[in-house]
């Protein structure tokens, strides 16, 4: 695998001349468990190489192909892909501890990593404290002798909280604690947390790698050492492994990454300044606003924004959900990352004591703009939230039917 740097959209676009597969210009895809020998010499050389192909648990020609392309992205020597992004997650963060040793963990990371962190490895006497990720100052202090991961996610995902990488980094390898970060609501196109120092990138491939809401998997990226030792043990060991099936539907969502991130980027920024203009809209959670108390430490580490934003308006959670229930063009549901554009209502703190208040989570997809903030417009006049006006709104674009109280159409809550 190369780290050497080219622009993301030829890494993404280009595939050298391959003859083995008659110049086709996509990887085919193995689709089979095994690899034969003609000789017995022959498999038992192929057993003792790493990188020969086996058994697909271990090696497959089309998995391999996708994990060479998140690697060159990520600006990683090697990459492992998994069947979703916590076996990432998991395979990650048991390669990088052992029995009694220590964890300290942001406490605004994905709520599952939270939990086989801080729950799940007490069974098997690993600890774990949680630290405010965006002051260094609380992380460092949760330190121990025998700490020896530090699990960051920036930013957070429904908070959008940044922790400084390069310094969290630096910190932790000052004292010989390996660090994580999860990527995935930057991805690769708009954050390379490695080249900031850090020492393994995951991410969640369903998100904005896939693209199309039609796969699920998940990735870790690192120098080749890390990666083989990851290899021989979490990879085959705990069977997490992705289809090449899968890997095909990844690979070409791949394709198109860079220029979907740009347009979920506009359609981001759009819809967030719009919900910062509304007087009743308490907060509105985004990095690429210039009201976030971080977006400094944003455009400094951070190459762009994803289109995945939270905003408060009062701590009314039947109010919200009215809201919630009568948008047209956001489908509810707790992914994001896909070409649709979707909306939960969360309770903000859950699994943290720091701050307990409704919270509404968008993922605004590649639809026009226009159009999304017109339907929120109409879903907050029609939950009584003052004044939501927006030209946009009223120009016919977005039918206000139920504006007035009309039902969610039959089929919409499945996605058809």
């Amino acid at each position: 695998m190369s780290g050497r740097l080219r622009d993301s959209h030829t890494i993404v676009a280009h595939d050298a001349y391959d003859g083995k597969h008659y110049g086709a210009v996509h990887t085919p895809i193995y689709d089979t468990s095994l690899f034969a020998f003609p000789t017995v010499a022959d498999m038992d050389r192929a057993d003792g190489d790493a990188g020969s192909f086996v058994y697909s648990r271990g090696n497959n020609p089309t998995v391999r192909a996708l994990e060479a392309r998140l690697a060159e992205l990520e600006g990683g020597e090697d990459a492992r892909c998994f069947a979703t992004g916590m076996g990432a997650i998991s395979a990650a963060v048991l390669a990088s501890v052992r029995a009694g040793d220590h964890i300290v963990c942001v406490d605004q990371a994905y709520g599952p990593a939270r939990r086989f962190i801080g729950d799940y490895l007490r069974r098997f006497g690993i600890e774990a404290d949680f630290a405010d990720g965006a002051d260094l100052a609380s992380i460092e202090a949760a330190y121990r002798p025998n700490t020896k991961l530090l699990y960051l996610e920036s930013p957070t995902s429904l908070f959008f909280e940044l922790q400084d990488l390069r310094a969290c980094a630096a910190s932790a390898r000052a004292r010989g604690i390996r660090t994580i970060v999860d990527n995935t609501w930057a991805s690769p196109i708009f954050q390379r947390p490695l080249e900031l120092g850090v020492d393994l990138v995951v991410h969640s491939l369903t998100k904005y790698v896939g693209g199309h809401s039609d796969a699920l998997g998940g990735v870790v990226v690192g120098s080749a050492a890390a990666i083989a030792e990851l290899s021989r043990q979490e990879l085959v060991l705990l069977g997490a492994v992705m289809l090449p099936q899968t890997a095909a539907l990844l690979h070409r969502g791949l394709r198109t990454l860079p220029l979907r991130m740009e347009r979920h980027q506009a359609g981001g920024l759009a819809v967030a300044a719009y919900l910062e203009s509304l007087p009743f809209v308490d907060r509105v959670h985004f990095p690429g606003l210039a009201a976030h108390p971080q977006h400094g430490l944003a455009r400094a580490q951070m190459r762009g924004f994803g289109g995945l934003l939270s905003f408060e308006a009062g701590a009314d959670r039947e109010r919200l959900a009215r809201f919630v229930d009568v948008l047209r063009c956001f489908r509810i549901g707790f992914s994001w990352g896909g070409y649709e554009s979707l909306v939960s209502l969360q309770e903000g703190g859950r699994g943290t004591p720091r701050r307990r208040v409704p919270v509404v989570r968008l993922h605004v997809g590649l639809e026009s703009p226009d159009d999304l903030i017109g339907d929120l417009a109409q879903a907050f006049r029609a939950a009584g939230f003052g004044r939501a006006s927006d030209s946009r709104a009223d120009d016919g674009r977005v039918d206000d039917d139920r504006a007035n109280g009309g039902d969610r159409q039959e089929g919409e809550e499945e996605g058809e």
